[in-house]
């Protein structure tokens, strides 16, 4: 029998994974909302791997009961994900994913452009999803991740807070509102740069941002976490003492 596979957080995408993992013969154990990670961990004390699925505010609490067991089974999928914030719970070398597919209730996946995966699990998680056909790309290094953890993070953050202004689609914010769309990617890329200590490339930020644009063109800006998101850009920007004009105007303008 296969090693079983921990699911922790069984929305939207973990249903996605749970499907992948069963397809190739793993069984899954859930982990929801309540539930004992301790006991379980008693129960399953060396799975495949362990997949924290839940949402961007509920990973520090899970990331800080983890047993330490675990620790070298754990993958991440959040938005908004830096090293740090994994780091920060003494997790060494997660599997990370930078997603981009999307699921929402009611509805199939859809697939933008491939899923990045970097870290011990990449190949198993890329054989997973191929089998969903949800294409992907394994990363080689360490660097390439964060490029391109800050890629997804400053096209989730630069949609969701010009969506807040102007609503509309990923397409008409670029063609229609470009100048908008490269302020506020900007400054994302500042507090970005701020949180991480590197000096990134900012034309490749905004390349890939434009690749995951045109992977789904009809994508609307404006998330239900959009208003989050605005609020906790805004936090770091006041920790760091970074100005992010742009952002403050608007966040004024929706007082």
């Amino acid at each position: 029998m296969q090693q079983p596979v921990i699911i922790i957080g069984v929305g939207e995408l973990g249903g996605v994974f749970a499907r992948a993992f069963l397809g190739k013969g793993y069984p899954v154990y859930p982990v929801k909302r309540g539930t004992n990670i301790s006991e379980t961990a008693k129960h399953v004390p060396d799975p495949k791997l362990v997949l924290i699925a839940v949402g961007e505010k509920e990973l520090p609490f899970v990331l800080e009961n983890i047993p330490d067991q675990w620790h070298d089974k754990i993958v991440l999928l959040q938005n908004e994900l830096l090293p740090d914030h994994w780091k920060t719970y003494n997790v060494v070398n997660p599997t990370v994913m930078s997603i981009w597919f999307e699921k929402k209730k009611g509805q199939d996946y859809k697939v933008f452009i491939p899923t990045r995966i970097y870290g011990p699990n990449a190949k198993f998680l890329a054989d997973s999803l191929d089998d969903l056909d949800i294409s992907s790309k394994v990363l080689s290094t360490q660097d390439d991740l964060l490029i391109e953890l800050v890629v997804k993070n400053v096209f989730v953050l630069t949609i969701n807070i010009a969506g807040l202004e102007i609503g509309g689609t990923v397409e008409s914010l670029w063609t229609e509102n470009n100048d908008l769309a490269r302020q506020i990617a900007d400054e994302v890329i500042d507090v970005q740069e701020s949180l991480t200590g590197v000096s990134f490339p900012r034309d490749r930020l905004i390349q890939g941002m434009v690749e995951g644009m045109n992977g789904d063109p009809t994508h609307k800006c404006k998330g239900r976490s959009a208003p989050g998101r605005l609020i906790r850009i805004i936090e770091l920007a006041d920790k760091a003492n970074l100005a992010i004009p742009k952002i403050r105007k608007i966040q004024a303008g929706l007082e």
